[in-house]
């Protein structure tokens, strides 16, 4: 098998006007995916977003846990995008797996090891706490399951080994990730990559 190149990553961004809704969302979830949710206070989010505080309360009256489980469904979203980038980029199973964690090792590097998972730190500091959150966490995780398992099945792997092994392949990206932003190296996603096509290799 040989190693693909990562594709570019999906831009995150469009040429529209972005409303101010939309920008304080997005100032959200950067800010939680690096400093967490305890780090994050909503004058920060409304500098971040140039938007004034009572923008940031009219959109979202709940406050700041509203406005973070907006913000994690934003992540996952953004996170689903460039999986299906990296595991679309090949029709060999092995190969799209390589290139999905080549790219999450490339997008690492490129944040200066700041722009890990966009929703592990809030999910951690939150669980027990905060439904809202822990819902929308639940269902990010569940979301990439999902698209792993369209392309697991789209392999020829059958539906149960699929949703087991998707769980598997989100994991071990998970804690790859964390692993490389600690040793800030994209070592341990590239080793996950060239381990995870060996697993997957043996279902096709």
């Amino acid at each position: 098998m040989k190693t693909p190149d990562a594709p570019e990553t999906p831009a995150k961004t469009t040429a529209a006007p972005v409303g101010t809704r939309e920008r304080i969302v997005r100032a959200t979830s950067r800010l939680l995916q690096r400093q967490g949710y305890e780090g994050t206070g909503i004058k920060q989010i409304s500098r971040e977003a140039g938007a004034t505080l009572g923008s940031v309360y009219h959109f979202f009256p709940g406050g700041k846990q509203e406005l973070a489980a907006e913000a994690i469904r934003h992540g996952d979203e953004e996170f689903a995008v460039l999986l299906r980038a990296g595991l679309g980029s090949s029709a060999d199973l092995g190969e799209a797996i390589v290139a999905c964690t080549t790219m999450l090792a490339r997008e690492l590097r490129a944040s200066d090891w700041q722009d890990g998972c966009p929703i592990s730190s809030t999910a951690l500091e939150t669980v027990g706490r905060a439904p809202g959150i822990e819902q929308a966490v639940a269902e990010a995780f569940a979301n990439w399951r999902a698209v792993v398992v369209e392309h697991l099945v789209a392999a020829g792997i059958d539906g149960r080994d699929a949703g087991e092994l998707a769980g598997t392949v989100i994991s071990t990206l998970e804690g790859a990730e964390l692993a490389a932003q600690v040793a800030r190296s994209e070592e341990p996603l590239l080793v996950s990559g060239k381990h995870l096509a060996r697993l997957l290799a043996t279902y096709c």
